[in-house]
């Protein structure tokens, strides 16, 4: 009996033994997993990419300048022959227009527009300025020297002149920097992306910090430039222009083989000129350097300076700020006040199709001797050039 007794107290025993070191074991490994964090050495912590800030640019109230307002929902779609990939130029989406003049939210500068009295966000010279000059070979004798007489001869050096074709005469006769961009001579939007790409390179290996795009037919009010870009700061994101659309353009993103995304944004037409800042510009840079620029424009099949719209507007929602002081041959130009033409930045001049759209401004010229009255709007600006007519004096008694 006593045997028994002892033998079910040693059960008993040993039961309570293994109970108390099950416990025991689960008791320790809590308290190892609360341990094992702060055993561990602290965690690197890891910058998370954040969403690009969109900077709008600070500026002053420049005349003729303003923000546009987007109201992308009442824009209708460009007709197919300009969005829809065909081999149209810069002139078939401009076509489009339902007038110039008639852009949301910008302001036409008005008289006694001046930029002297101003305060630069930037310290600027013209030194400062790349000036893009687009043109074809067959327009170096009819165009080209024009400007080369009258605008250009003042920035001569701040002026590079993008072109499809040699012309070493030319070249060696005036010193000027004419780049052979060896793209096509046809004006298709191919060989206008081609030319753009181009520019655009040139201008970042510049160092320059403002980027300005004009035509063969502009004349460029040099001072009215330079106050203009003053008011802005070369590293803010800036994109300055005149749309020729008074809506904003629509085009299919085709980023799969099997659909498209339709996207909306504004663009500066090329044909009244835009200005870029160097701190957008360099942001531009994956999709505008070295040849991607024309992938880009492949990709939405529009012309040069609509895939610079694309770019700015649609992919880095950077807000074109909308300038009346820009003007192509799209607009009547006979309604810009002869006391503001001098005031502007950008003029042109009407082609075949309308010889008499051109500034009204009286000077030393004739329509006649000076039907695009460029001759006119340089000799006002500068009127000691060897060329222009000097008033007679009269004659004292």
């Amino acid at each position: 009996m006593n045997l028994l007794c002892r033998a079910v107290r040693m059960h008993l025993a040993s039961v309570g033994i293994s109970k108390f070191c099950f416990l025991f074991s689960l008791a320790f490994c809590g308290l190892l997993l609360l341990l094992i964090p702060a055993l561990q050495p602290p965690t690197r912590q890891v910058d998370q990419p954040q969403p690009r800030p969109h900077i709008q640019p600070a500026r002053l109230k420049a005349p003729g300048v303003s923000a546009h307002v987007r109201e992308t929902d009442s824009a209708t779609e460009l007709s197919r022959s300009s969005a829809g990939g065909t081999e149209g130029s810069r002139d078939d989406v401009h076509s489009h227009k339902s007038g110039m003049g008639s852009t949301r939210g910008a302001t036409t500068g008005g008289k006694g527009l001046r930029f002297s009295g101003f305060r630069s966000r930037d310290p600027l010279d013209f030194k400062d300025i790349f000036i893009a000059v687009k043109t074809t070979r067959k327009y170096h004798k009819s165009r080209l020297e024009l400007l080369i007489q009258t605008w250009v001869s003042q920035a001569k050096e701040q002026t590079y002149i993008f072109t499809d074709g040699e012309d070493s005469e030319l070249q060696r006769r005036t010193g000027v920097n004419l780049i052979n961009t060896n793209c096509s001579a046809a004006h298709t939007r191919q060989a206008l992306c081609c030319k753009m790409s181009v520019e655009y390179d040139k201008f970042i290996e510049s160092q320059k910090k403002w980027f300005c795009h004009v035509d063969d037919d502009n004349y460029v009010v040099l001072p009215s430039l330079l106050g203009l870009l003053s008011s802005y700061h070369h590293s803010q994101d800036v994109y300055l222009g005149r749309p020729s659309l008074d809506h904003p353009i629509e085009a299919a993103e085709r980023v799969k083989s099997d659909g498209s995304v339709s996207v909306k944004f504004w663009f500066a037409t090329g044909g009244a000129g835009f200005c870029i800042s160097r701190g957008l510009a360099l942001k531009m840079s994956p999709w505008a350097s070295l040849g991607n620029f024309i992938s880009t424009a492949e990709k939405i099949r529009l012309p040069d300076d609509c895939t610079i719209g694309y770019i700015i507007e649609a992919l880095l929602e950077v807000t074109l700020t909308h300038t009346h002081l820009f003007h192509s041959h799209l607009e009547n130009l006979q309604k810009l006040p002869a006391d503001t033409v001098l005031e502007q930045v950008t003029l042109s001049f009407g082609g075949f199709e309308n010889r008499r759209n051109v500034v009204s401004i009286v000077g030393g010229f004739s329509l006649a001797d000076d039907p695009t009255r460029f001759k006119t709007v340089h000799c006002l600006l500068y009127p000691d050039t060897n060329w222009c007519p000097k008033p007679e004096r009269s004659h004292m008694n």
